[in-house]
């Protein structure tokens, strides 16, 4: 198990909380608590992506291991690995040897879920990576299978803003070699009722999930962020095709995070952008992919057509 992150720790949430209007980037999501807390948010019955893309895998690991052949496997965001499942099972099925790379900020859900899979799976090696993606695909170890394929699934290139998926595919495309393979999961525009009830469960595990990031905030800087005082919001933008989920601020109030040296002021009613969730078109996308020597070679969608994966071949570049 590698623990790599080339940023200076806390950096960002200063560039964060510094800025008009304030925002906090996803990661921060993801300690012990978080990582529990979106557990059950895929289990939701409003939250349609993880058993959407789960019953499409369920479907087609099997043509994705036949297309791609003996392949490593790397997972950025593996988490618990739920559905990472279907396709080792996929390549099993097909005789393949199996060697999994899953990448995680979260070191509790990386090593937990690991040992899980050893335990399930006699044939497999793990080589995990404790990191966030961008310096994990900067120094992933060389390949010992014929080819590899990244996988992006989850819908969570849909977290980035437009300037971060530009670049997070160019990464993707320098890190890939001529004839490897990139799996991504990309949730698909449709009904707004649909979208915005899959982030304002009736539950209030979304909100929770939300309101986690201010206590690991606190634990991680030594923060006093009051819960109590800040509320969850999700809201579809139409415009820009994406949900926005924030954090409002209940009254005029003041927070240091100390390890930081920081103080931030909220006035009454402020919000603080913690997630976006953009909704794709498929075509649009393939074109983008396209451009940047990741064509697509298969979409496997469900019947609704909510959710897409889409298989890519890394092709040489032109000179």
């Amino acid at each position: 198990m590698e623990n790599r992150s080339d940023a200076v720790d806390g950096q960002d949430v200063i560039e964060g909380l510094s800025s008009q209007p304030k925002f906090l980037p996803p990661k921060y999501f993801y300690d012990q608590r978080g990582s529990q807390l979106f557990d059950q948010i895929c289990e939701l019955p409003e939250y349609y992506p993880t058993r959407t893309e789960t019953a499409i895998l369920k479907e087609f690991g099997g043509a994705i291991a036949q297309t791609t052949g003996p392949c490593e496997i790397v997972e950025l965001g593996s988490g618990s690995a739920t559905k990472t499942r279907f396709l080792l099972n996929a390549y099993q099925s097909a005789g393949h040897p199996l060697r999994y790379l899953p990448i995680d900020v979260s070191e509790t859900a990386l090593v937990e879920s690991s040992k899980q899979l050893l335990l399930e799976y006699s044939a497999l090696t793990i080589h995990g990576l404790i990191s966030t993606y961008e310096p994990a695909l900067a120094k992933l170890p060389a390949a010992q299978l014929p080819a590899r394929m990244i996988c992006f699934i989850g819908s969570t290139i849909g977290n980035l803003q437009p300037h971060e998926y530009s670049a997070f595919l160019d990464r993707m495309a320098r890190s890939l070699r001529p004839k490897d393979y990139f799996l991504l999961g990309i949730d698909l525009q449709k009904e707004v009722s649909v979208l915005e009830a899959a982030y304002n469960d009736s539950r209030g595990i979304t909100a929770a999930f939300n309101l986690n990031m201010l206590r690991h905030l606190n634990y991680r800087f030594d923060g006093d962020f009051d819960v109590d005082c800040f509320a969850h919001v999700a809201c579809y933008n139409q415009e820009s095709h994406q949900i926005e989920m924030h954090l409002e601020s209940l009254k005029a109030q003041t927070v240091q995070l100390k390890a930081l040296g920081l103080t931030v002021r909220f006035a009454s009613g402020e919000r603080l952008l913690s997630e976006i969730s953009r909704k794709f078109d498929l075509e649009k996308t393939a074109q983008t992919l396209a451009a940047r020597h990741l064509p697509v070679v298969t979409t496997f969608t469900d019947q609704n057509r909510w959710f897409g994966l889409l298989l890519c071949q890394r092709s040489p570049d032109r000179c």
